[in-house]
């Protein structure tokens, strides 16, 4: 079971991406990676989280020309909320979560 500072700090790398989408979680991530495999599991789920989704918004924003775009936009919008908040849950609970619909491309 990870400690509470560990689970604080995991919980912070999803808090703090609606401030600072990409450099307060990887800061955190690569000041803590090596002391905590907890916080290590987190940060690359999260990076991996913005990749994925940031390719996903990229097509969608593509998309846009044939009008579908419109529609998927807000969703991937609104996932994006969903999921940065249950990473965070998740993580300050102790939990090893998996966020559903990403590429695992950092391992």
């Amino acid at each position: 079971m990870p400690t509470k500072d560990e689970r604080l700090l995991a919980a912070v790398i999803y808090i703090i991406s609606f401030f600072t989408v990409f450099i307060g979680p990887i800061i955190i991530w690569l000041v803590k990676k090596d002391d905590s495999e907890f916080i290590d599991y987190h940060g690359k789920e999260y990076l991996n989280f913005l990749i994925s989704y940031f390719v996903y918004g990229t097509v969608c924003w593509i998309l846009t020309i044939v009008l579908i775009g419109f529609v998927l936009l807000p969703v991937v919008g609104i996932l994006v909320f969903i999921f940065t908040i249950l990473g965070a849950i998740k993580a300050y609970e102790g939990e090893h979560y998996r966020i559903p619909t990403i590429f695992r491309l950092i391992k």
